[in-house]
């Protein structure tokens, strides 16, 4: 059966303190109490810099066993080399620890810059590097640089498939043959929500689907209303089932229903205002999709069930 999962991007947000974390709640048991109230994070820091095999190792342990991660790629490869001889780095971000995670680890988001135009030979280029299963991972990653110290070189864990997904900024993207080569390798598109400042497509291009929603009206700011959310149920509901929603966004005909489902992540990132934990979960039990788990200061019990 298909999968859903509905989650926040990154959780060290100073705001959110006594907001949607409770009053007294450690800093250091921050990811383990937003771990209880979705089922899954994007790790954002890696798109910083590179972190460390313990770090991963430290945040699949305090997270429940079914919770799922995603992992940011590194910008150093993204913004800075704009995916132009990118195979160190890649090395080096795949020796740095993601697949510490083991059977937490979810897909990996690649975020293009805004003033990334689309170029077909650097993107199929890009995607032909990006390993599929774990084992490639590893055999990738053991080509790293001096930077990584064997100290902190991480075998991790053999995975039998890895995901990748692409959220592009510029107007460029919009053209069909872009949407033919996510499908050739099975990268999925990512929806991303961003008030109108860049693309919204929904074309459905791998197996899976990812989408990020940034803020609908107002970019990293602006809550989602009822009605939007309402919306967005519909749309992840329809996803799971395989199709497309009817009001899609499209670059070319929408595929034949895929009858097994396509799992779906939706990651929000309008955390200026303390929305995005509460607007995911109020998406997650329009679809039944809430966490199970409850965390174990009474507190924080309330301030979960009072959001819900």
């Amino acid at each position: 059966m298909a999968e859903i999962r509905i989650g926040i991007s990154g959780w060290t947000y100073p705001p959110w303190r006594k907001v949607f974390y409770p009053e007294g709640l450690p800093q250091r048991r921050e990811l383990e109490y937003a771990s209880r109230a979705v089922t899954s994070i994007e790790i954002n820091g890696t798109f910083y810099g590179l972190q460390k095999p313990a770090s991963y190792r430290k945040w699949a342990v305090e997270t429940p066993d079914d919770f799922v991660f995603a992992v940011k790629g590194n910008r150093f490869i993204t913004h800075i080399r704009r995916l132009r001889e990118v195979e160190t780095p890649l090395a080096n971000f795949f020796a740095s620890g993601p697949l510490e995670l083991g059977d937490k680890l979810g897909p990996f988001l690649w975020q293009l810059p805004p003033s990334f135009h689309y170029d077909a030979g650097l993107l199929e280029n890009f995607f032909g590097l990006l390993p599929e299963t774990g084992e490639e991972a590893l055999e990738l990653a053991r080509h790293h640089s001096d930077t990584i110290k064997e100290e902190d070189f991480s075998e991790g864990r053999s995975l039998k498939r890895l995901r990748h997904a692409l959220e592009v900024r510029h107007k460029s993207f919009e053209n069909e043959e872009f949407i033919a080569l996510l499908r050739k390798f099975h990268i999925a598109l990512v929806v991303a929500d961003t008030a109108g400042k860049w693309p919204f497509m929904e074309d459905l291009t791998s197996d899976f689907v990812y989408a990020r929603l940034h803020g609908d009206k107002k970019l990293y700011v602006s809550g989602y209303s009822d009605e939007a959310l309402d919306r967005w149920a519909r749309k992840v509901d329809r996803w799971a089932k395989g199709g497309s929603p009817r009001d899609a966004r499209l670059q070319t005909p929408a595929p034949e229903p895929r009858k097994s489902g396509r799992d779906v992540f939706v990651y929000f990132d309008n955390d200026v205002k303390v929305r995005a934990p509460f607007d995911a979960m109020s998406l997650a039990k329009r679809l039944g999709a809430e966490s199970p788990h409850e965390f174990d200061l009474p507190e924080a019990k309330r301030k979960k069930k009072s959001s819900s």
